[in-house]
Order: structure tokens, then C-alpha cells, then sequence
């Protein structure tokens, strides 16, 4: 089996990844360091569906750790890596900066220079539309995204550049995945999504920062996850890639105008001043993802959303959310 060290492995984006991997026959080493920046009991329901696969192993690491990821590339031998371990959200970013730049910025350097000193084949790393703020869209990956407004988008592209120059040195195989707005079943609790889910289920006000006409490109899970499938296989030295819907995004009433439909309740928004640092409307283009990947998302927002309500009725509501 051709094995993948794969970070973030118990997050929402590595663990969907790593069920499909898992599922093609793949043999995954998956580091996640299970931290509570929202309730862990997630992090555990997705490890324990990780965990029925044979050709799983789990090992609880932070990628901050050299000493202890050199250890472990030593002794698991991958030919790929997989970083979606990562400090997420642009708000939370703005309160705490300094771990995002620790995590997205120092632990991707240390798995940027194991992979070189073990002659990693590939090296894909998750980035983010957040980068694109101020843009024309639809965005393309060649604009000019050098004023990030988040100490969030200024560690993705911290890391973005680091990951270039790894290439440039040492010729090491980079494909870097722009994500736009990832949710469905098993999502991050943080994320508008699950919150307005969570809230209009248990009848409580929905917060919506600014005037909820914002739009994003919002694009689901499985969709996302069979991109960083494919880019698996691209033999390009060096490419950075937008995996989006690219369609005309959907504004944040909308979504709870169709979790209403969906469950049949009727909801209560409180409005709350915009974060500065929110992007108003975000929409990618992939064209590039077509070409190089043949890749097309599938799912849209309807179905999407009625899935993440399925999950969320049958399991999610009794995983614990806080907030």
C-alpha cells in the first residue's frame, strides 16, 4: 500500500480525506494533536470512524514538534504528505495570532524540511480563499494576494511561500489547495453553518455578524476531499490550485433560509456588527482545477445542506457543541 502521512488527521477536512483514502486502499498515518479549539468530542466521533480501518494508524503529535515528527518519518517511511493540520477562522485569528503562525507557519516548515531529508514524493498543503481579499472576482490563483487582512490568511500565505521556496531549493513536489468555505456532515462547530444548525434546532437566536447578505463560495466536504484525491497525482512540480464551487456563491440568509425548509422551523436572527477582517463575497474560479486535476464539484448547496442536516439530526446534535 502506498503510505501517506497525513496532519490534521481527526480535523474536518483530514478525516473525510483520510476515510477516502482509506477506502481506495491507501495505508494512512494520521497525526492530528487533538486540540480543544472546539469540542473535542468531535475530533474523537471522527477518530473512532478512522480508527474501524485496518490500514489506519493514529498517533496524537503537534506538528510544532520536530523532534518528535522526525521520529515518526523515520520510522513510517511515507512517500506522500498531507498537511491539513491547521489553525482555522479568520475571527479566531485575530484574537489569538500567535498560534496561527506557529502551526500554519513553523509546523508546515518542519514538515517541509523532514520531507526534503526523506525524499518525499509529494507534498500537498491546505490554503485558503481567505488570501483573496480586495479581489476581482471570480478569483483566479494568479492574482496578486499579497495583502492578507487576518492574521489567519497572513499565516496560509506565510506558509504558501515557505512551501515555494522548498520547491525551489530542493525541487520538492508541491501542490497547494486553495479551499472555499468547506462544510457538511461532521463540519467544524465553529463555522456559521453548524452554529445556525445548532441554534435553530435547539430554537435558540442566530447570530449573524453583519447584514447576512455576504456571499461565499461555499463547496462540500466529499467534493474538496476527492480534489486533494486527485492532486495527488499531479506531477507538476509546483501548483497553486482553487477548489471551490465556482458558481454564484450563496449569501449567509440564504443558508438559513433553507435550514428553515429543511427543518421546519422558523428562525430568529440577531444582527451583529461585521468583523473587519470578513471578506463581503468570495467565488473561485477553477478552470485550473478542471485542466490539471479533472476535477468537477458535484454537490450542490441544496443537497449539501440536506445532508449536513441528516447528520446533524440522526448524530451531531448529541456530539456536544458548545456555542
Amino acid at each position: 500500500m502506498m503510505k501517506i502521512l497525513l496532519t490534521g488527521s481527526c480535523g474536518f477536512i483530514g478525516w473525510r480525506t483520510s476515510e477516502m483514502l482509506l477506502e481506495n486502499g491507501y495505508y494512512i498515518v494520521g497525526i492530528d494533536n487533538m486540540n480543544d479549539y472546539y469540542d473535542i468530542k468531535l475530533k474523537e466521533y471522527r477518530l473512532r470512524k478512522l480508527q474501524k480501518y485496518e490500514n489506519f494508524k493514529f498517533i496524537r503529535a503537534d506538528i510544532e514538534n520536530k523532534k518528535l515528527l522526525s521520529g515518526i518519518f523515520n520510522e513510517e517511511k511515507p512517500k506522500i504528505v498531507i498537511n491539513l493540520a491547521a489553525r482555522a477562522g479568520v475571527r479566531a485569528s485575530i484574537e489569538n495570532p500567535h498560534v496561527y503562525f506557529t502551526t500554519n507557519v513553523l509546523g508546515n516548515l518542519n514538515l517541509l524540511e523532514l520531507s526534503v531529508e526523506h525524499n518525499i514524493k509529494k507534498y500537498i498543503l491546505a490554503s485558503t480563499s481567505s488570501l483573496y481579499a480586495g479581489q476581482q472576482m471570480p478569483f483566479k490563483e494568479d492574482l496578486p494576494v499579497n495583502k492578507p487582512i487576518s492574521p489567519y490568511a497572513a499565516s496560509k500565505k506565510s506558509a504558501e511561500v515557505t512551501s515555494y521556496t522548498y520547491h525551489y531549493l530542493y525541487g520538492l513536489n508541491v501542490t497547494i489547495l486553495r479551499f472555499f468555505t468547506v462544510y457538511g456532515p461532521a463540519g467544524r462547530p465553529d463555522m456559521s453553518l453548524l452554529r445556525f444548525l445548532y441554534w435553530l434546532y435547539y430554537e435558540k437566536p442566530i447570530i449573524v455578524f453583519g447584514n447576512g447578505h455576504q456571499k461565499r463560495d461555499f463547496t462540500y466536504i466529499d467534493d474538496i476531499a476527492k480534489g486533494i484525491i486527485k492532486a495527488i497525482h499531479l506531477t507538476n512540480s509546483f501548483e497553486i490550485i482553487n477548489l471551490g464551487r465556482g458558481k454564484e456563491p450563496t449569501s449567509i440568509i440564504e443558508v438559513i433560509r433553507i435550514y428553515e425548509r429543511l427543518m421546519g422551523k422558523k428562525a430568529k436572527i440577531v444582527f451583529k456588527e461585521k468583523v473587519r477582517a470578513d471578506m463581503e463575497s468570495t467565488r473561485a474560479d477553477i478552470n485550473k482545477a478542471r485542466l490539471l486535476l479533472g476535477w468537477e464539484p458535484k454537490i450542490d448547496i441544496e443537497e449539501g445542506l440536506r445532508n449536513t442536516v441528516d447528520w446533524f439530526l440522526k448524530e451531531g446534535k448529541n456530539i456536544g457543541f458548545k456555542v
